[in-house]
């Protein structure tokens, strides 16, 4: 476990007492988080995991995980990327349905990056119905677009936790550091502003729908993710209500 082998004893024991919480939490919160490409979600999503005992499920890292363990979805998904084409919903679905049998995700999850379109949304209600379950939550991070830029061409990513830092907005104690492993930080390929402005275009395309999919059902939480960070996890917070 070596994401804990910088612990302090007080700092494992605070662990320790967290998931025995965890172990005690009786309620399940099944939730999404939306918002374009530098509004936050990578940062938050780590915090709401450890706070509401939840799994964090980004597509992308589930997609790369199955490829590498040889799963059946795995399996088909590699298929279909080798041969360049675009995974299908139904194999996305299907690894997300395997994701969430796991322990990790017995009190919940985050959707990062998915549903990313209406079809996708109807197809994850009915897999959560067969299973008695729903959507408890949906945070939608405004940003503006032009603010992003900024946003994105500064930020940095531990790659091992997902843990996302900004060299202005929220930078590590040590420059180019994780704060909990010291390995280095990262800058993704795609993080700059020639790639963000087809990525922006296509998200706004696509989401409206979801949005308004899940708006039908009073679900969908507006937050102003260009406040400062701390007021922006305040404000997701009260859509999650008590933390544990």
């Amino acid at each position: 476990m070596a994401e804990y082998e910088n612990f302090s004893t007080n700092q494992l024991l605070g662990e320790l007492r967290r998931r025995v919480r965890c172990a005690e939490k009786q309620d399940k919160i099944n939730s999404i988080l939306v918002g374009p490409p530098g509004s936050g979600k990578g940062t938050a999503s780590p915090r709401l995991k450890a706070d509401y005992c939840l799994c964090h499920l980004s597509t992308g890292d589930m997609l790369r995980a199955a490829v590498t363990a040889g799963t059946d979805m795995g399996k088909k998904a590699k298929a279909v990327m080798e041969s360049g084409g675009l995974v299908s919903d139904d194999i996305v679905v299907g690894i997300i349905r395997d994701n969430i049998k796991s322990p990790a995700c017995a009190k919940g999850f985050i959707l990062d990056g998915f549903p990313r379109t209406l079809k996708q949304a109807e197809k994850l209600d009915e897999l959560l119905a067969e299973k008695g379950e729903k959507i408890h939550t949906v945070v939608d991070l405004q940003c503006d677009d032009e603010k992003l830029v900024e946003r994105i061409t500064g930020r940095r990513i531990h790659k091992a936790s997902g843990r996302s830092y900004h060299i202005k907005f929220a930078p590590p104690k040590v420059e180019g550091k994780d704060d909990i492993t010291g390995e280095p930080l990262m800058q993704r390929n795609d993080d700059n502003e020639a790639t963000l402005r087809p990525r922006l275009k296509a998200f706004h395309e696509q989401t409206k729908p979801v949005l308004a999919h899940y708006k039908t059902q009073g679900i969908v939480t507006n937050v102003n993710a260009m406040q400062d960070m701390k007021q922006v996890y305040a404000d997701i917070c009260k859509a999650y209500g008590p933390q544990v």
